[in-house]
Formats: structure tokens, C-alpha cells, sequence
């Protein structure tokens, strides 16, 4: 537990405005997924909205996350 919370300060060092937004966006689109509390007509939609936001996000996210683990500590 505690690599896992050293390899999340590392991150949030290397991270910028930018990758605060993208985890923001994925986030927002999980809870919308977690909820959908959306009337039946608009529900499918939304969710498929919600879903590619959470991909498209979640990706680079990821990506930097597990560069930030596999290099070395300076």
C-alpha cells in the first residue's frame, strides 16, 4: 500500500492542469455511468456519450500512471 501511494505522489508531481481536467472529465463520466438516473428515452444515448468520455480519459490517464511507476526514482 504504501508503493501505491508513493507511485500517486510521483504522479501528481508529474501531473499539470491538463491531466487534473482529463481525471476531472473521467470521473465525472463514471459517476454519470454509476447513476443514470436519466429518463428511459435519453438513457442509451447518454451512456454511450458517458462511456467514450470515460475511454478517452482514461487512456492517457493510465498511460501515465504506469510510466510514472515503471521509471526509476530520480
Amino acid at each position: 500500500m504504501k508503493k501505491l501511494f508513493c507511485y500517486a505522489d510521483r504522479y501528481i508531481k508529474k501531473s499539470d492542469w491538463k491531466d487534473w481536467a482529463m481525471l476531472k472529465f473521467c470521473l465525472f463520466s463514471m459517476g454519470i455511468l454509476a447513476g443514470m438516473q436519466i429518463p428511459g428515452k435519453n438513457k442509451r444515448q447518454t451512456g454511450w456519450i458517458a462511456a467514450a468520455v470515460f475511454v478517452a480519459t482514461y487512456i492517457p490517464l493510465m498511460a501515465k500512471f504506469f510510466s510514472v511507476i515503471v521509471e526509476k526514482e530520480a
